[in-house]
């Protein structure tokens, strides 16, 4: 009995011991295995075969990349010369129009105009607007009400469908335009912009934000490290006038303020205005060498106006900012000019504005009428007494001269 137990025990003993012992030789093996193949890795590496390999590997995605891109080059050669032109054929004693199509060649040079914006096509071309004999000087303002109701000492009231002025005082005076001058940073803008993705993102910096306090300037109210897009900028810049958006756009058009202020010049010159418009910064702070004319002014919101872009962000009585973790709602600005003006008796509707001002101007606005019946005004003013006031002017101008 005693031997069956001890026999028992030793085959027990013997049993776990060949069981951990294979384990063991398992893991052995295992590990020479690892072993094994980074040896096999490294003696790979370290021969010729493994550069070999890269290159081979290299050759066949370049060849690959380049198939593809032939591939896409032929297809668009192919429908380049698809492409069809009308060419009118009119007949000397008929007023039909026959037409033919020529298919378009690389020897071939055909111009195809894009058709005008609807919203545009009835303005006047050019820049420049005629007084006529019947454009109205404004009388004096007078208290008493003897005079006229309209405050602002700077007026001018243009019919963009045939270029006239209709009404105005001291329009060729020069003024600083305060604000008024982020329409032409707007205009440069989305010149300069053109195609570009207006979600792209741009990040607000601490010298932006510097620049703002310092200045003293109207402001978005962006933190240094949000990121915005290029959209919220431009919205920025005329909504709630920021400063930041200002700078931001800058930043992204021409790499900084003076080199986009170079644009805004070279811009003023093409309008034909570089005579009596000159801008030495993109916001519209305060500079003796910071000018132009309420009739400058005007052409430069008729240039903007031919813009989709620049119409709708002049005409937008909200937005709300891109969400980021310092602003988790976004930051919901307002073109106070647009929301409280719309509600006034006008013989049509204020389709866009932009407001401004600083001490040695008083209060300006310049804005765009387009009336029930389809004509289209543009009226600017300087040196108002209030912001209301100067809503109010344009009102009165408004109801006074436009039919």
């Amino acid at each position: 009995m005693w031997q069956c137990a001890r026999s028992t025990t030793s085959l027990s003993m013997r049993s776990d011991y060949s069981y951990s012992g294979g384990q063991r030789h398992r893991r052995v093996r295992r590990r020479r295995k690892r072993h094994t193949a980074r040896q096999r890795f490294w003696r790979y590496v370290k021969s010729g075969r493994f550069i070999v390999s890269l290159f081979a590997f290299a050759a066949v995605f370049l060849f690959v990349t380049s198939g593809i891109v032939a591939i896409r080059a032929f297809r668009a050669h192919r429908a380049v010369a698809d492409d069809v032109v009308d060419i009118d054929i009119s007949g000397s004693d008929s007023k039909s129009v026959a037409t033919d199509t020529v298919p378009v060649t690389e020897d071939m040079q055909v111009t195809l105009e894009a058709p005008p914006d609807p919203e545009v096509a009835s303005f006047a071309p050019g820049y420049t607007f005629e007084r006529t004999d019947r454009t109205k000087k404004l009388p004096k303002f007078k208290e008493d009400g003897s005079g006229s109701t309209v405050v602002s000492q700077y007026v001018v009231l243009v019919d963009v469908d045939t270029g006239e002025i209709v009404c105005e005082r001291k329009p060729d005076e020069i003024i600083n335009p305060a604000s008024m001058t982020k329409i032409l940073t707007l205009l440069v803008a989305v010149e300069q912009l053109g195609d570009r993705d207006l979600d792209e993102l741009y990040q607000i910096t601490t010298e932006i934000t510097d620049y703002v306090y310092s200045h003293d300037c109207s402001a978005v109210g962006w933190m240094p490290g949000e990121k915005v897009t290029i959209e919220d900028l431009l919205y920025g810049t005329i909504l709630p006038s920021g400063a930041d958006a200002v700078q931001g756009l800058c930043d992204v058009v021409a790499g900084g303020q003076e080199e986009f202020v170079s644009l805004m010049n070279e811009k003023a010159e093409e309008l034909g205005l570089s005579d009596t418009a000159h801008f030495t910064n993109a916001t519209g702070l305060y500079d003796e060498n910071h000018h132009c004319t309420p009739e400058d002014m005007a052409a430069i919101l008729k240039a903007a106006l031919q813009y989709e872009t620049c119409r709708e962000v002049l005409n937008a009585r909200t937005y709300t900012t891109r969400k980021t973790k310092k602003h988790p709602d976004g930051i919901l600005i307002s073109n106070w000019f647009l929301r409280r003006i719309e509600d006034k008796p006008l013989p049509g509707d204020v389709c866009g504005a932009k407001t401004g001002f600083v001490k040695e101007s008083g209060n300006c606005a310049a804005s765009y009428l387009v009336t029930e019946d389809g004509g289209h005004y543009i009226c600017v003013t300087g040196w108002s007494t209030s912001a209301w006031r100067c809503i109010y002017d344009h009102v009165d101008i408004y109801n006074g001269y436009v039919k």
